[in-house]
């Protein structure tokens, strides 16, 4: 059996997640945490407040967002001295696509004790959701709604081999789908949105399909784009896996080399294994 938890919390900061959806997700730990924190940092405290409601307690709360981030965190800091802080969002995880990273590494610095409550997250939910590959993501955040910047940041991407993860909002859904769609290629996609409510839904579809989709009826909710990875590479030229061979047994153990360019590039390790023996060999 589990050791009853202690009434008062050490002092702090512990980073709660909290449900996107359904309330039920919030974990028993995390309800306990929040139930006994000395404050809660938050995004919106009417939000939070429903979610404190839920589980039946009231406890003191300080805005702590974008616009007052600077202002409020050296206070937070020096409360986390002798009190337990806990950080929360709106929903999800706190610090992905908000300022909490700033508050962590500050409680660092000052030598606090920091906690993770792990939990829900929207990116990481619409990846199983999605279909596409999870073996390798990478997380985007919010593009910038300008369309030079938002061209400029998908270019920047455009080679990435992992699979991209997105949020977004229903206004601007349409114009960045086709805006990856121009910077990617017209790969594989999903949407997802609503997700763990009522009404959660995720859509997959050719990217340009997906825009057209959502052109004309933009959807409500809170929305995760998924975004296939590029496909397969062309194999490489000869002379250049001569080479990466060669820069590889700089380094490793000529099986060991064979074996991390097949991975790269997708050519049998049997063949590559004995052109580097060829090449150490001189022939």
């Amino acid at each position: 059996m589990n050791a009853p938890l202690p009434e008062h919390l050490a002092p702090g900061l512990y980073i709660v997640a909290t449900p996107i959806g359904n309330l039920s997700d919030l974990s028993p730990r995390a309800a306990s945490i929040l139930s006994r924190a000395d404050l809660i940092a938050v995004e919106d405290s009417r939000v939070t407040a429903k979610l404190l409601n839920h589980i039946g307690v009231k406890r003191p709360m300080t805005a702590y967002h974008d616009h007052n981030a600077d202002r409020i965190r050296p206070g937070l800091i020096a409360r986390m001295g002798g009190e337990a802080i806990a950080l929360v969002s709106d929903a999800g995880t706190p610090l992905i696509s908000d300022p909490g990273f700033k508050l962590v590494r500050d409680a660092r610095a000052a030598g606090h004790a920091v906690v993770t409550i792990p939990g829900p997250c929207a990116a990481i939910a619409a990846l199983t959701l999605a279909g596409l590959p999870t073996d390798r993501f990478f997380f985007l955040g919010f593009l910038p709604p300008k369309e030079k910047a938002r061209a400029d940041a998908i270019a920047e991407v455009a080679a990435v081999r992992a699979t991209l993860i997105l949020y977004e909002s229903g206004p601007r859904l349409a114009a960045t789908l086709t805006a990856l769609a121009e910077g990617l290629g017209d790969r594989e996609a999903a949407v997802a949105r609503e997700i763990s409510k009522t009404y959660e839904e995720c859509v997959t579809d050719t990217l340009t399909a997906l825009a057209a989709r959502y052109g004309d009826a933009p959807p409500r909710g809170e929305i995760v784009v998924i975004v296939a990875p590029p496909g397969e590479a062309a194999a490489p030229a000869g002379a250049d896996v001569d080479a990466t061979l060669m820069e590889a047994m700089t380094r490793l153990p000529t099986a060991k080399a064979a074996g991390e360019v097949a991975k790269a590039t997708g050519l049998p390790r049997r063949d590559l294994y004995a052109r580097a023996m060829a090449l150490r060999d001189g022939t």
